[in-house]
């Protein structure tokens, strides 16, 4: 093998054209599943992302593990913006709630999760991702109700079903115009939560009463 040159950067351009790779996979995945269905032909998916059958099956090994990896990174955009909520949640905890909302609104390209018809969740990391939600929205719920800012009726899964709604397609609409109206119904959503002459609310159902119903093999036990 002939020695590397001072010049020679082989190595870390592969290393960025893999990633590359991967990416362009996991976006074409996204957008395929949202069309066809996660039963969308995995030739299909490496032609959207300009590669050929054999790199997809190098990053990804079958189909599971692709559709696998699309709600992991679905999860993961989810508790990233619950995260950053709660950060600010202290100084506003509504506008903390807003922004949670608008952050999944300028993201649903990349939420393809069970909640809004996508695959069902079923690796560790994704139902690990999946917990953290929950209470990440609780704490700043409990900040809103410190201060009196938010009516004492409102659960994380208030929160959980708006941003599922707000974020689900629009398919015949432009997409400027399908982020203004999901930016209406978010503040239209947040002044609810507001204090005052609001009618009671009807009983939530708890977090376990609706993953359960997107991990069937948990039902009854």
């Amino acid at each position: 093998m002939a020695p590397r040159t001072p010049g020679d950067r082989t190595g870390p351009r592969l290393r960025a054209d893999a990633a590359r790779n991967r990416a362009q996979i996991l976006a074409a995945a996204r957008t395929a599943f949202r069309e066809l269905g996660t039963a969308a032909p995995l030739d299909e998916i490496a032609r959207r992302a300009g590669v050929n059958i054999a790199t997809l099956y190098r990053r990804f090994p079958d189909r599971d593990a692709l559709v696998q990896q699309v709600v992991l990174d679905g999860f993961a955009a989810v508790a990233e913006a619950a995260r950053r909520a709660l950060e600010t949640a202290p100084q506003d905890p509504l506008a903390a709630v807003e922004r949670f909302l608008l952050r999944l609104v300028d993201e649903r390209d990349t939420l393809v999760l069970p909640l809004i018809g996508g695959p069902v969740a079923t690796s560790p990391e994704a139902v690990d991702l999946q917990g953290r939600i929950a209470p990440l929205l609780d704490e700043v719920l409990a900040h809103a109700r410190s201060r009196g800012a938010i009516r004492p009726d409102v659960t994380h899964m208030d929160l959980i079903t708006t941003g599922a709604l707000v974020c689900r397609p629009m398919p015949y609409l432009p997409a400027e115009q399908a982020k203004a109206l999901a930016t209406r119904h978010v503040r239209i959503f947040v002044d609810g939560l507001r204090p005052g002459d609001a009618r009671p609310l009807p009983p939530t159902p708890a977090h376990q009463d609706i993953t359960v119903h997107l991990h069937p093999d948990t039902k009854g036990g």
